[in-house]
């Protein structure tokens, strides 16, 4: 049984974001990301706003996209400090008005910025699909920088819906040993020097399947954090990877989102060398319908 993450008496709104970068209003909204894949040593939640703590996590050692994903988004984001300037985040568009994304995707504190835009259901990172300005984000309450991230989950309302079909949330992530899916526009070539991450410029994916949580590092799995393993050779998520989903068949062999990229199942000194950690979307069902229906 996931044990659902306790509330706060409101969380319908993240006025914290909100007051710091209007997003709340406009286009221009802004977000930041951090260490999410290992890509780098000592990037915890402690350290300075500088690149060794500005990551986004592509997907190294994935494949082109076998098949259309109409709930496939990405966010554009701009990390300054550590010299990136085109970057993104991914995100799944869970109704025709809302994505679900990392919570340190939205996180200002850390140094980098959204372009205030999502691209929906487009093979290609930066063309195609259907594109829309950032209305409102919604980071949940209980968000905490660490190894891991704690409740890294975020949820953007788009300034007008789209058409695009969403992917429904599971009921539940299936048990370990099931195959799964990950998907994300990040870099393919992991490298500790920000400005050369070279995100791709097309989909990939990878096959992955559900870890037990003693398959990553003590205390990095559990209700609310997947882990995730490959069966594939140094592949894995990485800068670039963030927010976009873990999906898994559903009834009908329908793709349902169970997770989105949170970070590395370990500490690792390269992205693609150990498990991955997706935060367990299913695990705050009742967070994301109590904000949609808040603010829809």
């Amino acid at each position: 049984m996931i044990s659902t993450p306790r509330l706060p008496a409101r969380t319908s709104t993240l006025r914290r974001i909100a007051t710091r970068s209007a997003v709340a209003a406009v286009a221009g909204a802004a977000c930041c990301i951090a260490l999410t894949a290992g890509a780098f040593s000592g990037g915890g939640a402690g350290g300075a706003g500088t690149a060794d703590r500005v990551a986004v996590k592509s997907i190294v050692n994935g494949s082109k996209a076998s098949e259309r994903y109409p709930f496939m988004a990405s966010i554009p984001i701009t990390a300054p400090l550590a010299g990136l300037t085109d970057g993104n985040c991914g995100a799944a568009l869970i109704d025709p008005e809302w994505v679900v994304t990392a919570g340190h995707c939205l996180d200002m504190q850390i140094g980098s910025f959204a372009k205030g835009t999502v691209r929906i259901g487009s093979e290609k990172r930066v063309s195609g699909g259907t594109v829309r300005s950032i209305a409102q984000v919604f980071v949940n309450a209980g968000y905490a920088q660490g190894q891991p991230n704690q409740n890294d989950i975020a949820l953007v309302r788009l300034d007008h819906p789209v058409k695009n079909r969403p992917i429904s949330i599971a009921a539940a992530a299936a048990d370990p040993g099931t195959a799964t899916r990950i998907l994300g526009f990040g870099v393919t070539k992991p490298n500790a020097d920000a400005t050369k991450w070279k995100m791709s410029g097309e989909l990939r994916e990878l096959d992955t399947f559900r870890g037990d949580p003693a398959q990553c590092a003590p205390g990095f799995a559990g209700d609310t954090r997947l882990c995730t393993l490959s069966h594939a050779v140094d592949a894995m998520a990485c800068n670039g990877d963030s927010g976009g989903p873990q999906i898994q068949r559903g009834r009908g062999d329908r793709w349902e989102l169970i997770g989105v990229t949170s970070g590395p199942g370990a500490k690792s000194p390269s992205c693609e060398k150990g498990p991955g950690l997706y935060t367990n979307v299913t695990a705050y069902r009742d967070w994301i319908t109590q904000t949609i229906a808040a603010n829809g």
